[in-house]
């Protein structure tokens, strides 16, 4: 209906008076909160009424109508009484009552009087007792609440009951249908050759190659479009045919890994939230989210591929269609832990990479060697091209955790993988970067106050191209780095500590000495003191390796040269025992130990030149000088490289270059005391043995050092060897792989002398004795004969 109401004119509000506006206002407002208190109760007596039916258990209607029915007929008999027994005077007023209308009408189910008035609401406990009783003989049947029927009456709930399907039934049909199809399907199969398997078997194979190249390239080709095309071809990892199942799936799985590894984007996709998925984008927009969602969702069931097959392999788990027997099993899981590998070095930014650390660091800890060396690599590159460390953190997280699980019962190589951690380029040093004071924009005060307009407006562009030029540069924050380093090397540290206090003859001991040795200069100044006591107790106990033992001494050393200035501690000890056990290194299997050896010299003296008294620096030198005899020509030169460092360092060191004793006493060699053992009475003979040595940076070194390791002159080293530390050296002439270095100069074959013949080689006096004895001897004919006649008549 149209609303013929007009708007009042200006002119009309302006003659109405405020009151009366008041008024219209009120009464408007009035009717609204009438209507709306209405409804609200309206809404309640509704869901009273649903409550009411749900609670209340319906029953049929006959029943209740034959129990009132069967209850009146008792009430008469009971109430009847024979006329006999009443009087006249209450005859007639039974007569007289029975002819009023309003008797008539009355409704005579009902025990309360006329004049009574109705109530509104009846109490709880009435209603309760309204509701008929059943005894439950027969099971109770499930109803359907429907919704209700509002009327003049009131509110009818209905009901109804649910279908009971009968299943079995319905089974049994169905294998009755199955049986009579496969009766009806069955036919023999042809019987074929084992030459025409084979090609029947290359061609199905040849077919499904065909076919995952085709679904690769088109993926490859329009990612956008064909991402539905990644579900087809996830499921021929699926493969049924028990002939080429093995080599498919394996085929499917690398292919599957270079297309993620192709398709990926640099960035880690958000599940977007409802807020999001109810506006309204553009095309693109809304193509972009389409292809990303499905790219998340095939990767993230691919991932899961992976995991079932190798916890197959791990249960021995044969599935039931017995397309891929156990044998077989092994292969796919090499094939699949091969991929996650893959996967988690080249996609560490992307989604499910943390579930990809849970599948592989376990399996670093596997029982077959393969697997787990190639866990641990791809953990090694991992860590190497983690720039930030967010990945590495993740990493060392699980491999605490699973440390810990399994009580130190681990191999070394999983420890030995923190060695491979870019933090000991992050010292607690701040770049420059971070030093130099960050660009501030101007505010919009200071704008207005010192700039035109013109001026403000071409700042605005300037600061908004600027922080543009920030974004892209995509630069991480260093405080953020030096954050997650701090936190995994705390981690790092919490494994060792507790296998130094728990597992000490644990065979992960030399792997967490090594970690120390390295990372020792990061460790916080409260844990020095206690570390380096346990560090002695273990060298004291005797029961670790030469290689662990040079490890202890690193550490300690480590700690000692950093943060540990500050500390009063002594470390006498360590110095005495590496003095003690260098003649243990030789050229045999010892010879790699040297390179440690090194680092603990560079350590010891060159960095603690302060703490270091000379006696103890002249022992070290003659010993140094001893050990270079006798071991291969890349330890010789690391060990005079050491010695030049000696003889520039500390002073008074050509003492040993001279033949005449400095002092009261005899050089003891034998003494495992390098204060005590008058070193200054003894002269580095051995350098004359050296600059005899076959290979020439031996000789070199030795005739650099005999003239007293000068920086000038003709005695002086090449540039390239001066400035190159001792460890470098080791490295750079080791014979590991077989060759000479620097190389043996080819030599040129001389040309053969013609030799005479017979005479030549042999002395004139012999030649003449020879050729009297010659022209001597009488060459007489043998008879065989005469001998053999004589042996017949024996």
């Amino acid at each position: 209906r149209k609303n013929t109401k007009r708007v009042p004119s200006f002119r009309k509000l302006l003659r109405t008076s405020k009151i009366k506006l008041d008024n219209k206002l009120k009464n408007k407002q009035y009717k609204q909160q009438s209507a709306a208190k209405k409804y609200r109760k309206e809404q309640k007596k509704l869901r009273e009424a649903v409550r009411d039916a749900i609670s209340r258990k319906p029953f049929p209607l006959e029943e209740c109508k034959k129990k009132q029915v069967a209850e009146k007929h008792e009430e008469e008999e009971e109430d009847a009484l024979p006329l006999d027994m009443m009087d006249e005077d209450d005859l007639k007023l039974m007569e007289d009552l029975s002819q009023k209308a309003s008797f008539l009408t009355r409704d005579l189910s009902s025990n309360e009087p006329v004049h009574i008035k109705k109530r509104k609401r009846e109490s709880v406990m009435d209603k309760y007792e309204k509701v008929p009783r059943r005894m439950q003989t027969e099971p109770e049947k499930e109803l359907i609440h429907l919704l209700p029927i509002k009327d003049k009456g009131g509110i009818i709930p209905r009901t109804m009951e649910k279908p009971v399907l009968n299943v079995a039934q319905d089974e049994e049909e169905d294998t009755e249908e199955m049986e009579e199809g496969e009766d009806f399907n069955e036919e023999p199969l042809p019987v074929l050759t084992p030459e025409e398997m084979a090609a029947q078997r290359r061609q199905k194979l040849q077919e499904r190659k065909m076919h995952i190249a085709a679904l690769a390239s088109a993926i490859l080709s329009e990612p956008d479009n064909n991402i539905k095309k990644l579900k087809e071809l996830r499921a021929m990892l699926m493969e049924q045919d028990p002939n080429v199942a093995v080599i498919v799936r394996k085929l499917v799985m690398v292919s599957l890994m270079e297309i993620f590894k192709d398709i990926v984007p640099s960035y880690k996709i958000r599940p977007l939230t409802e807020a999001e998925k109810a506006t309204k984008v553009k095309k693109e927009t809304q193509k972009l989210r389409e292809f990303e969602e499905g790219l998340v969702s095939q990767y993230k069931f691919y991932l899961e591929n992976l995991e079932q097959t190798i916890k197959d392999w791990k249960q021995r788990k044969l599935k039931k269609s017995n397309v891929v027997s156990l044998k077989a099993y092994k292969g796919l899981a090499e094939i699949a832990v091969k991929c996650l590998c893959e996967l988690l070095v080249a996609l560490p930014h992307f989604n499910f990479h943390n579930n990809i650390i849970v599948l592989i660091v376990p399996l670093m800890n596997d029982a077959s060697k393969m697997i787990s060396e190639l866990c641990c690599e791809a953990v090694k590159k991992l860590f190497k091209q983690d720039k930030l460390g967010c990945a590495s953190l993740g990493v060392v997280k699980v491999i605490s955790g699973l440390v810990r699980g399994r009580n130190y019962d681990v191999r070394p190589e999983v420890l030995k993988v923190f060695l491979h951690l870019r933090i000991k380029e992050v010292e607690l040093q701040k770049d420059s970067e971070d030093i130099a004071p960050k660009k501030k924009f101007m505010t919009y005060k200071e704008k207005r106050k010192n700039l035109s307009r013109m001026q403000r407006k071409w700042r605005k562009a300037e600061e908004k191209l600027e922080r543009e030029l920030l974004e892209a540069e995509a630069s991480e924050s260093k405080e953020k780095k030096l954050k997650l380093h701090t936190e995994t090397l705390n981690i790092v540290f919490v494994t060792y500590f507790r296998i130094l206090k728990k597992a000490q003859k644990s065979p992960l001991l030399p792997a967490v000495l090594e970690g120390l040795a390295k990372f020792a200069h990061l460790i916080n100044v409260e844990f020095f003191d206690d570390l380096v006591i346990v560090l002695h107790s273990l060298i004291a106990s005797g029961d670790l390796s030469y290689r662990e033992s040079l490890h202890c001494i690193l550490s300690a050393f480590h700690i000692l040269s950093g943060q540990g200035d500050v500390l009063n501690i002594d470390p006498m000890k360590f110095y005495t025992h590496l003095y003690k056990t260098l003649f243990s290194l030789h050229a045999g299997r010892t010879n790699d130990d040297i390179e440690i050896v090194l680092q603990c010299l560079d350590v010891m003296f060159a960095k603690r030149r302060k703490q270091v008294s000379q006696q103890r620096a002249l022992a070290f030198l003659k010993r140094l000088s001893t050990l270079a005899l006798h071991v291969l020509p890349n330890s010789s030169v690391g060990i005079l490289a050491t010695n030049r460092v000696f003889m520039q360092v500390f002073p008074k060191m050509d003492l040993l270059l001279d033949n005449e004793s400095q002092g009261s006493g005899v050089y003891l060699p034998e003494l495992d005391e390098p204060e005590h053992c008058n070193a200054q009475n003894t002269a580095l003979w051995e350098l004359h043995l050296l600059q005899r040595h076959y290979h020439p940076m031996v000789r070199t070194f030795a005739a650099h050092l005999t003239a007293g390791a000068p920086t000038e002159g003709s005695a002086a080293l090449p540039l390239d060897l001066s400035q190159r530390p001792a460890t470098e050296l080791f490295e750079a002439y080791s014979m590991r792989g077989m060759t000479f270095n620097p190389p043996v100069a080819s030599v040129t074959p001389r040309r053969k002398d013609t030799f005479l013949q017979m005479d030549a080689f042999i002395d004139e006096e012999l030649n003449k004795l020879l050729q009297q004895r010659i022209g001597e001897t009488v060459h007489k004919p043998l008879d065989f004969a005469k001998h053999l006649k004589e042996s017949s008549f024996m």
